[in-house]
């Protein structure tokens, strides 16, 4: 058996509570509730065991270089002064075997000075979740006593931006929703300026089917189109767009590591406050328990995760697409779709994504475009 691809991006929870309650959350709205027993913080000893394990994992992998995702719940509830404990930590471990670059996930609410001249400090990237306008982003993100919270996120944006703090600004990440159109959505995030742009779709299953979506309708796909031509068809490039960057790649035949998209192992864990190692967080929207591997930090070396989460897919089950996938024309570009959108709770992941029909005609949409334009670059060097 070939050695498994080590992991290169570890989405360490730093918090296990968060400062809003958006209704679409797939860690405390959906199936899975294991927050409820995990530490709100993770403990100094656990952040101990988190650097010393990886650095095992480097050192046996032989990588210079991880990628580090800070992440929640909100990891800003840690406070500046944990922030940049738990930042020193972790680099203080894998000083001379490699070099952690850090990455943040947050709503922005809390983001202040003090806390951005600790990011800035440790080289922190931070990515922001704004799903549009006042409008589209409150309908879904709210505090615990129903008031919204996009102008708090607009708040942490503008000090991103700031010309001190600007290298820190890694991006916006946006959760789809039908009710709100597709490019002024676009458009109202770009004019926060951002390096790059998440368009997510909202996790499903066949269980709990998306939200406005009807059987074999493409209205998610639609929805993305109409981006992918205001994206695709603009005079330069106004900024970054994953997934439709990501389908451009796989349309030209190169490889791309995703979890949403492509064949290619995305070569990620996921560690909890309470030093538990879990598969792809977007699982928890499956059932209770689905991204759970009953390893952790303290006990279980690099080795012993890596076989147990790279030899079983999801909840135990296979990683491999469905039979269904594996005659679809589109397999190498959508790899399946996102695991957790593949659950039925009849046969577990052995199904196509929800999203199977979104998904192709996006990606028969990218590829037309895409291979004419191409087609049409080859015509021009043979005339000249």
């Amino acid at each position: 058996m070939n050695e498994a691809i080590p992991f290169r991006q570890f989405i360490v929870k730093i918090a296990a509570r968060c400062n809003l309650a958006c209704d679409y959350c797939y860690v405390y709205e959906l199936r899975d509730q294991g927050w409820r027993n995990r530490p709100r913080l993770i403990a100094e000893e656990t952040v101990v065991a988190v650097g010393r394990w990886l650095r095992a994992h480097a050192e046996r992998a032989g990588l210079r270089t991880l990628d580090i995702v800070l992440h929640g719940g909100e990891p800003l509830l840690v406070g500046p002064d944990r922030l940049d404990a738990i930042a020193h930590e972790l680099r203080a471990a894998l000083a001379g075997v490699a070099e952690p670059r850090f990455t943040l996930q947050t709503n922005g609410v809390l983001l202040d000075e003090r806390c951005a001249e600790v990011l800035l400090a440790h080289r922190i990237r931070v990515g922001i979740s704004l799903d549009g306008d006042e409008l589209a982003h409150d309908r879904h993100r709210r505090g615990p006593d129903g008031r919204g919270s996009h102008a708090g996120t607009v708040r942490g944006i503008a000090l991103l931006r700031r010309p001190r703090y600007r290298p820190l600004y890694g991006g916006l990440l946006a959760t789809i929703d039908l009710a709100n159109d597709p490019v002024a959505t676009y458009e109202e995030l770009l004019a926060q300026a951002p390096p790059m742009i998440d368009l997510l779709l909202p996790h499903a299953t066949w269980e709990y089917p998306p939200p406005g979506a009807r059987p074999d309708a493409t209205a998610h796909a639609d929805w993305l189109i109409a981006v992918f031509d205001r994206w695709y068809g603009a005079p330069v490039r106004e900024t970054r767009v994953r997934i439709l960057e990501d389908l451009v790649d796989l349309t030209l035949g190169r490889s791309v590591h995703s979890e949403t998209l492509g064949l290619s192992p995305a070569g990620s864990v996921v560690i909890e406050t309470d030093g538990t190692f879990e598969r792809q967080d977007a699982l928890k929207a499956a059932y209770d328990g689905a991204a759970a591997t009953g390893l952790d930090v303290f006990r279980h070396d690099p080795a012993t995760v890596l076989a147990a989460t790279a030899h079983t897919g999801p909840g135990g089950g296979t990683a491999e697409p469905s039979p269904t996938c594996r005659r679809c024309p589109v397999l190498r570009t959508c790899g399946g779709g996102l695991r957790a959108h593949r659950y039925h709770p009849a046969n577990g992941f052995d199904n196509p994504s929800v999203y199977c029909a979104d998904l192709r005609a996006l990606i028969e949409h990218v590829g037309h475009r895409v291979r004419a334009d191409v087609r049409a670059l080859v015509g021009q060097g043979r005339r000249r």
